[in-house]
């Protein structure tokens, strides 16, 4: 019989920035944004006008990227700048997530060489 140990309250705490990481990931939108993201540093007025979504919906999937380290901003007058906060760590997640979805039969293109074949932008250029 195997014996299964009870997670403390501080193991789990120590789980938590992964699980933002996962929550930053787990949503169609926010990849879209990280996809776009890939080409430089963009205005939140930029991106609503290529998503076609509401300024305060691109501002809410910003601040939830942000919170969990994905994305970072920085002021320019009264408008940030938000860019890729590590371009080479979200490519090795984005790669390692369509290989394991691949061997699961649910390939989808997450990796920058399938955003560089479809849109001719280089890849890490920021």
């Amino acid at each position: 019989m195997t014996m299964i140990a009870k997670v403390t309250e501080p193991e789990a705490a120590l789980l938590g920035p992964a699980a933002a990481l996962f929550h930053g990931l787990a949503d169609p939108t926010r990849l879209l944004i990280l996809r776009h993201l890939r080409s430089g540093e963009h205005k939140v007025r930029e991106l609503t006008d290529h998503l076609g979504l509401a300024q305060s919906t691109v501002s809410a999937h910003l601040s939830c990227l942000r919170d969990c380290g994905l994305v970072v901003s920085r002021p320019v007058g009264r408008a940030s700048m938000f860019s890729l906060a590590e371009v080479d760590g979200l490519e090795a997640i984005l790669v390692a997530a369509e290989s394991l979805l691949a061997s699961t039969g649910r390939e989808v293109a997450l990796g920058a060489h399938h955003w560089h074949e479809s849109h001719g932008n280089s890849v890490g250029t920021s």
